[in-house]
């Protein structure tokens, strides 16, 4: 068996936790490839100044290299960044959790090491995720990965006042959005952005999607949940020539003649979970729901 583990920050009190997690698939002939940069920053603790462990840096080094898991230490952050290096190779993610919220980061680092055997015989319930997908009339921006796990944003720049978002799923026009901005969310990304904005939390196995503008100033301008077989088109007007698109945690600035096709990706996220029907048990231990002196 082959895995990649991958993280971007580290800190000191993680530690026992890696080092029995490394320990674990060494006893057992497991092959570890580390991502370069996170190898880098273990290197600086003095209890990883020996890790001899081969590095990858690249998607395709994943992807031609038969990897069986990918273990993510970090939070939710720290796997929509890994899904970058993964995209359409299928590789599944195991989040261990050093961050905060987890709703992806499912395993939490104190139980995680007594689970390890289950994961590695594939006990655990995969749930697949959908993203989405973007497509600009104009080639003019840097190449980046063009697929977001959570959610697309159209924002203002530069500018105090609104932008103009026209519209149109599939060939039909939907409306003219003024506001601060625009998420269009898969169900994962229900829970992120998008949820403080007002909108729906969706459950993952849903095939939605939902559009829900940033303070519009259409009074009954409300989030809207459409098919993910629908293909979402967009025309952006601002009072300056630019505006700033994010997908997940990448952030790029676009000018107005950059018009937006945004649709399901042909491929899927696959997230290993502890069971089949988490999800619910995750918005109510996340979102705090119930948690009153009275109940």
């Amino acid at each position: 068996m082959k895995i990649a583990i991958y993280g971007q920050k580290f800190y000191e009190k993680n530690i026992p936790y890696l080092n029995q997690f490394i320990g674990y698939v060494s006893n057992h002939s497991i092959e570890i490839h580390i991502e370069k940069s996170f190898f880098n920053v273990l290197s600086s603790f003095k209890e990883f100044k020996n890790l001899d462990f081969p590095v990858f840096s690249h998607y395709k080094e994943l992807a031609y290299k038969n990897f069986d898991l990918m273990f993510t230490f970090g939070g939710d952050g720290t796997i929509l960044s890994a899904i970058t290096l993964i995209r359409d190779s299928g590789i599944p993610i195991v989040g261990v959790n050093t961050g905060n919220l987890g709703f992806l980061a499912t395993f939490n680092k104190d139980v995680f090491i007594k689970k390890i055997d289950q994961i590695f015989n594939r006990k655990f319930h995969i749930m697949p995720r959908s993203l989405l997908s973007l497509e600009t009339s104009v080639k003019n921006y840097r190449k980046f990965f063009n697929f977001a796990l959570n959610e697309i944003v159209i924002l203002r720049k530069e500018t105090v006042s609104m932008i103009t978002i026209d519209a149109y799923i599939d060939d039909e026009f939907l409306t003219s959005y003024w506001a601060d901005g625009l998420i269009i969310s898969t169900p994962t990304g229900s829970t992120g952005y998008s949820l403080s904005c007002g909108g729906p939390i969706i459950s993952p196995e849903n095939k939605n999607f939902v559009l829900t503008p940033i303070s519009p100033h259409n009074l009954f301008s409300r989030p809207l949940i459409i098919s993910d077989h629908k293909k979402i088109y967009l025309k952006i007007h601002s009072r300056v020539k630019s505006y700033s698109l994010s997908m997940d945690t990448r952030l790029i600035s676009l000018n107005q003649k950059n018009e937006l096709s945004i649709k399901k990706a042909p491929f899927y996220i696959y997230i290993f979970q502890e069971g089949k029907n988490t999800y619910y048990k995750t918005l109510r231990e996340k979102l705090l729901w119930g948690m009153d002196q009275r109940n």
